[in-house]
């Protein structure tokens, strides 16, 4: 499918260099930034996986986030986003998404994710992880290893000439055959110099439906995985997402590129690191996405 560059030089991001039905088709430049942004954002949770203990708060965890990415010359994407009053997500046990830092104290046997978006030169790398705070339950165990297995089958369904339908059937077959649920509610972005963008990213689906993935999309995969029912309700706070029959509720996100051949993915731990339990200090080698 031909790419739109009909809308002119001035309608022009920096790194854009055309759309696809509303997608923004990015260069070589963008990529080098993309990269640069991921791994900074990666950086974050590999910084703060020693810090994640029982008696700790959310709230100290979002300081020390918010430290480093300033520290690091980012911003910190959420802070002040449409309302968001800090600069990380902490979303805790059967909280699903957008769970907001506070003065509560995890306890031993809590699942924690820390999502995480920083704005670099002007870029968004965004990326969550599961920590377990001290050891975790089997079904929780389980839960995390689904989520995490299903949401790189999804990105490795990431290719020119697939579609975005093939990704969220890669990710929903894989959860559904485990006795999970795949949240219906939320969903992956485009992404770039703006947060969220064109397209929406559908963790759920039919093959060969959905838009064309091209050379130079950028988007999120980051499926909501619950124990129970796929339900969710947002809180009095009207930010925190929680399973509406108080199910654990786990998540992984990388931000990814498609590339001529395939899908590079920009969030990848400098230690490492993919699903808990970490180790105390780095290791070598990096995930790779698998065959579905």
């Amino acid at each position: 499918m031909r790419i739109d560059l009909s809308f002119g030089k001035r309608n022009l991001e920096a790194g854009v260099i055309g759309r696809h039905r509303g997608i923004k088709i990015h260069d070589a430049e963008a990529f080098a930034a993309m990269r640069r942004a991921g791994r900074l954002a990666a950086q974050v949770l590999d910084f703060i996986t020693p810090h994640v203990v029982p008696g700790v708060t959310t709230e100290e965890l979002d300081r020390l986030c918010h430290e480093y990415i300033v520290d690091h010359g980012a911003i910190p994407a959420p802070l002040n986003y449409r309302g968001f009053p800090k600069s990380i997500c902490t979303s805790v046990n059967h909280v699903v998404c957008h769970g907001i830092p506070g003065p509560k104290r995890l306890k031993e046997g809590d699942t924690l994710n820390i999502d995480v978006t920083v704005i670099l030169d002007g870029w968004h790398g965004d990326t969550s992880r599961m920590y377990f705070v001290g050891k975790p339950t089997v079904k929780a165990r389980r839960l995390s290893d689904v989520t995490y297995e299903a949401m790189m089958r999804g990105i490795a369904a990431v290719r020119p000439g697939a579609r975005l339908g093939d990704v969220g059937h890669a990710i929903q077959s894989f959860v559904e055959s485990h006795g999970f649920s795949v949240v219906r509610d939320f969903c992956g972005h485009g992404i770039g110099r703006v947060f969220h963008d064109a397209p929406n990213v559908l963790h759920y689906g039919q093959p060969g439906t959905g838009p064309e993935l091209l050379p130079g999309m950028f988007f999120t995969v980051e499926p909501m995985v619950n124990a129970g029912r796929p339900d969710t309700k947002i809180l009095d706070d009207g930010w925190t997402a929680v399973t509406r029959d108080r199910s654990l509720s786990m998540q992984y996100e990388h931000t990814v590129g498609v590339t001529e051949d395939g899908v590079e993915i920009f969030t990848l731990s400098p230690k490492g690191y993919t699903k808990p339990p970490y180790p105390d200090e780095g290791k070598d080698g990096q995930e790779q996405p698998k065959s579905p």
